[in-house]
């Protein structure tokens, strides 16, 4: 899963951002969906995790890691893009699982050029440089911790290759 040893990530490289505000409480209670629905910036996800079929998947006992893009994120994409994801089910499914890593991968897990095998089956590469990014996309909130795993909020929707 993962290949390469994991270094600290600076706390200062995490950018807070109000996508999640995570409680203790909700940390010990709720899900991974649950988390990202109660945040109410994740609408989209949420709506194309049903859609794809993958909610009872996120919700079972994982651990899980998801790098969600926010609905911002889902509303960058050129138009006509998320719909048509919608109407094609496994390229949608493609997409969705190319954002989880099986198991708990936490920010100070995190090191540059780290790369990490994804439910898809395609790898992710983690750089440093500027602030955390995962294929690119800001990690602008990491650490959401959920019963099953931990959410980092991205600001894009990363796409595997073709």
């Amino acid at each position: 899963m993962i290949r390469r040893t994991f270094l600290a990530l600076a706390t200062a490289a995490v950018i807070a951002t109000p996508a999640i505000i995570a409680t203790p409480a909700m940390a010990q209670t709720q899900d991974i969906v649950d988390t990202a629905v109660s945040a109410g910036s994740f609408n989209t996800l949420a709506a194309a995790l049903t859609a794809a079929g993958l909610v009872d998947t996120l919700k079972g006992p994982g651990p899980f890691t998801v790098f969600a893009p926010t609905d911002a994120a889902f509303a960058a994409l050129p138009a006509g893009t998320v719909e048509g994801l919608l109407a094609d089910i496994p390229a949608l499914t493609n997409v969705l699982t190319y954002h989880v890593v099986p198991g708990t991968v936490m920010s100070t897990d995190l090191s540059e050029g780290l790369t990490a095998a994804t439910v898809q089956g395609s790898e992710i590469t983690i750089t440093l440089e500027g602030g955390p990014k995962v294929n690119g996309a800001t990690i602008s909130t990491a650490d959401v911790v959920a019963t099953n795993g931990v959410i980092h909020v991205i600001d894009a929707v990363i796409l595997p290759p073709q």
